[in-house]
């Protein structure tokens, strides 16, 4: 292509993202779909459709919408929609050929968290296109994230099934499932999805520390998440004011034993991880040992002097530090993954949950977030399908220090 047409062609891309956005800012949501499959026929583009990742991570659900294509829900795995989703890359499959065109699945990421996928078919695919739809994708991507926060249409496409109160109130709590950075991974799922009540987890990365906590309330449905409510805020609260490991599991002690009495309890792993170092501090309070990946393979459970349960007015946590190396990730885990019983009444337990790990971790990893959903799916199985209890994985990999990212400065 000549220097004149490709300067006009990204010239024409910049006027197709600038008027997808100016448009998008004042549109209702309801609209925001039409506005997208307009814009994709401009460049040539046909058959849209948006999929969102439904709650237990399973399907690829289609948002409905006027002028876009809305066909059945596609599996996570097994198509080249969830295998887009996984990968968090474009895949292409060309049409047959009395059809004419290939059709592109185009990751819709937040920052590094998915949130679906965009399908389109054209009738050729230039490297221009490619750089062009996957812009054009991730802008897509946020404004659905913005415009979700105004309604509940997208909550209603992603449901398969209908959920509980309390899991609706956890869902509202939760930070995005999966963050991607340079140094580190992050990924969490919740099981079961529709009806999950006292488990939860949250995390922030405040300049080179990622906080981040497991929880699980006693008790089960709207007790139990009320309980997990108010130790997600009382565990906020505690961050953002810039206080020690310790004094996070203080004041979330006073906060449970206060509102609930001394007959409830939440159990937790609360940890620092410096994501320069790799130097990890942990408190366990009362909750299972994180286990340590390595290669794949669980090397060992990540022990720490087990405090009691926030709200039981336990003595000032004991902080125990691990060093990772780069590649390492540590799992976390509710109690509900190892006490399922299995039809023959005995627990699941902590050797199977490991045995599952490193029978996985033996194949290729696809990244953090495809392998802790194929986790969860493959423990799914292994219990039978039950999930009579919260059943929560939380996953950190640490990728190494290195070169902090920087911002390259604009030219004069």
């Amino acid at each position: 292509m000549a220097e004149d047409d490709v300067d006009r062609s990204e010239a024409s891309g910049e006027r197709l993202l600038g008027l997808l956005l100016d448009r998008a800012r004042l549109l209702p949501p309801q609209l925001v779909p039409p506005l997208i499959a307009q814009e994709v026929a401009r460049i040539g583009g046909r058959d849209v459709s948006i999929l969102l990742q439904d709650y237990a991570q399973e399907m690829l659900v289609p948002l409905p919408g006027r002028n876009l294509l809305v066909g059945e829900s596609e599996p996570v795995d097994g198509s080249a929609a969830g295998l887009c989703f996984l990968r968090a890359d474009v895949v292409e499959v060309p049409e047959a050929p009395e059809a004419n065109g290939v059709r592109m699945y185009l990751p819709l990421l937040d920052g590094s968290d998915q949130v679906g996928v965009m399908a389109l078919t054209l009738d050729t695919v230039g490297d221009g296109d490619r750089r062009l739809l996957r812009t054009f994708a991730g802008l897509v991507a946020d404004i659905l994230v913005t415009k979700n926060a105004y309604t509940d249409q997208f909550f209603q496409a992603r449901r398969r099934e209908p959920m509980s109160v309390s899991a609706e109130i956890q869902w509202s709590l939760l930070p995005p499932l999966t963050m991607s950075l340079p140094q580190i991974d992050v990924a969490g799922i919740l099981e079961p999805a529709y009806r999950v009540a006292g488990d939860s987890f949250d995390y922030a990365l405040n300049d080179n520390i990622l906080h981040a906590a497991v929880i699980d309330a006693m008790g089960h449905n709207l007790d139990a998440a009320t309980m997990a409510t108010v130790a997600i805020g009382a565990y906020r609260h505690a961050r953002r004011v810039l206080i020690s490991l310790a004094e996070k599991y203080a004041f979330m002690d006073e906060a449970i034993s206060r509102q609930f009495g001394p007959d409830h309890f939440v159990t937790a792993q609360l940890m620092h991880l410096n994501i320069a170092t790799g130097e990890l501090q942990l408190v366990n309070a009362g909750h299972p040992a994180p286990l340590l990946i390595r290669d794949g393979l669980v090397v060992r459970r990540l022990e720490s002097a087990t405090t009691l349960p926030i709200g039981f007015g336990g003595e000032a946590p004991r902080i125990r530090r691990h060093t990772l190396q780069p590649g390492d990730r540590v799992l976390c885990y509710t109690d509900g993954i190892i006490e399922e019983h299995l039809a023959g009444q005995e627990p699941f337990g902590e050797d199977r949950l490991i045995q599952c790990v490193n029978r996985l971790g033996r194949e290729p990893s696809h990244g953090t977030r495809a392998d802790l959903r194929r986790l969860s799916l493959t423990l799914k199985r292994e219990r039978g399908g039950r999930t009579s209890d919260d059943a929560t994985l939380f996953m950190i990999e640490w990728r190494g220090g290195g070169v902090e990212p920087s911002v390259a400065p604009e030219d004069s």
